[in-house]
């Protein structure tokens, strides 16, 4: 698959918990093993006005990380998170956040990953996970 093949894919098939992030999938890397992400955030995220609830930074951490490994062909069908770490520079804002996750290190069943989310030119969290790969058959 091309990387452009993998984005495709990716926005092709998102489960309700992205969708509701409007999570979109913007590039694919497949040598550096990254996914960039989109998503949208309106004030049903927010808390304190404009401020965006550290649960969805989270999931949008979370989401992009995993499908960096989703995305790489023949890695995996799936992830099972098994330990993440958040940290929050600061505060994320109502509206749009760009996130990269990489996949830093895959092995037979487990593989380590990272992610960034920015706001413009500022880093809203970075996210560090360790997660199982799930395989069928």
């Amino acid at each position: 698959m091309t990387n452009e093949e993998i984005v495709s894919f990716l926005n092709s098939q998102w489960p309700p918990s992205v969708e509701t992030l409007q999570g979109r999938a913007t590039g694919f890397d497949q040598d550096a093993s990254t996914l960039v992400m989109s998503f949208e955030t309106d004030e049903r995220f927010c808390h304190s006005g404009d401020i965006v609830q550290g649960g969805y930074i989270s999931g949008m951490l979370d989401a992009v990380m995993a499908y960096a490994a989703i995305g790489m062909p023949n890695l995996c069908d799936g992830v099972a998170t098994l330990e993440m770490k958040a940290s929050f520079m600061q505060v994320g804002r109502n509206g749009c956040f760009i996130g990269s996750g990489r996949v830093v290190h895959a092995g037979r069943n487990i593989a380590y990953l990272n992610g960034e989310l920015h706001q413009g030119d500022n880093l809203v969290a970075m996210a560090t996970s360790t997660v199982k790969l799930l395989r069928s058959g």
